[in-house]
């Protein structure tokens, strides 16, 4: 518990340009293969802060079933385990490191 608390505490305060640029490298590595606004994932852009599965894509029911919104804490409980986040979900990829996670994190928050 006090380990991911300290994860979340860690992403809202190390997002620097540095953490960003570190996070674009792995997301261009881990995620951008799906995450091109085509059938396998929705775009990111401007994903941080809105509604849970409100891009413009055909989002499992697990996810349209979300409510709330990308916050730091729900994003990084998606990337670590998003069957656990969002049971059914079709997201099979995670991203167990908590370093590379707020790094993702904090470069999606660049994503306008």
């Amino acid at each position: 518990m006090f380990r991911s608390i300290f994860a979340v505490a860690a992403l809202s305060l190390a997002a620097s340009p540095a953490l960003a640029a570190d996070g674009g490298q792995l997301f261009n590595m881990q995620c951008k293969m799906c995450h091109t606004g085509g059938p396998m994932g929705p775009s990111l852009t401007g994903v941080a802060g809105a509604k849970i599965a409100s891009k413009e894509f055909n989002y499992s029911p697990a996810l349209k079933g979300k409510s709330g919104t990308w916050t730091d804490a729900n994003l990084d409980a998606f990337l670590k385990a998003p069957a656990q986040f969002a049971p059914g979900t079709r997201m099979m990829v995670s991203v167990p490191s908590e370093e590379n996670r707020a790094a993702i994190i904090a470069y999606l928050k660049t994503l306008k």
